[in-house]
């Protein structure tokens, strides 16, 4: 076991376990730390406790101090910098004609790189961008193509449900979402009804499907011929949480039966 501190990088969406360096440390709690010899600022958000080693990627970091008010104005003039290489990456790349869509930067605390967002359809020869940024800004550049989920998880916004975005507030990785979860959810196959603002499929799909999976066993499926105290007929609906089923008796009109096993 290792006592250990969380701290998280909102702008690189990442997650560091580090050594506190006998601080003493509180949730919320902006921090300086190193990592790998790059410094970066983040906020804790799991005060000490004890890790496992084998959940752990050695050699962790150190946390060197708890920002100072100066570490806060440069968070603060990196910050603007960063916003300021944003809006001439977006120019440069229009004169470029790169079809790249900017959607955020990052400045690092130590100024050792300046980090960029962005969305393309196709895949990008930015070589010519990165020299010019490079040369005017004096530091590394990165440019990071990302998706629209990744997008919609940066930027944040309100889904369908009136909260906000998962991907925003808790998700820390983008499970695998498909649309036969839709079906075995028996959710109508609009796209408005079940994509989120990113244009994709929502993650919340896969939050309740293994429930569904289990809840539907004992029931028929729909299209399937059962057996009511009224004769055969063709199951057409289920009610899933009332573990019930309406079958067709044609003529005989519909009966809704309940599961044996409920």
């Amino acid at each position: 076991m290792n006592e250990v501190v969380c701290v998280k990088v909102q702008e690189l969406d990442s997650f560091y376990y580090l050594l506190p360096n006998d601080l003493e440390l509180h949730k919320g709690d902006i921090v300086i730390f190193d990592n790998d010899g790059v410094l970066l600022c983040g906020r804790v958000c799991k005060e000490l406790y004890s890790e496992k080693s084998s959940n752990l990627n050695f050699p962790l970091g150190n946390v060197l101090r708890i920002a100072t008010k100066n570490d806060l104005k440069q968070i603060q003039k990196n910050s603007e910098v960063a916003k300021k290489a944003l809006s001439e990456a977006r120019e440069l790349s229009v004169s470029l004609n790169l079809d790249m869509n900017f959607v955020d930067s990052y400045y690092f605390f130590d100024k050792s790189q300046l980090l960029f967002y962005f969305l393309s359809d196709n895949r990008i020869d930015f070589r010519e961008l990165a020299k010019k940024l490079a040369s005017k800004y004096k530091t590394r550049i990165e440019l990071r193509q990302i998706g629209v989920r990744d997008k919609a998880k940066r930027i944040g916004g309100v889904g369908p449900c009136g909260l906000f975005l998962c991907c925003n507030s808790f998700l820390t990785d983008f499970n695998s979402v498909s649309i036969n979860m839709a079906k075995n959810q028996l959710l109508v196959l609009n796209p408005t009804k079940i994509n989120g603002i990113c244009g994709r499929l929502l993650c919340c799909l896969g939050f309740e499907n293994d429930n569904y999976t289990e809840l539907k066993n004992d029931l028929p499926k729909i299209g399937m011929m059962a057996e009511s105290p009224l004769g055969m007929g063709k199951v057409i609906s289920l009610d899933i949480f009332h573990q019930t089923y309406t079958i067709d008796l044609g003529d005989k009109g519909t009966v809704i039966v309940s599961n044996d096993k409920k």
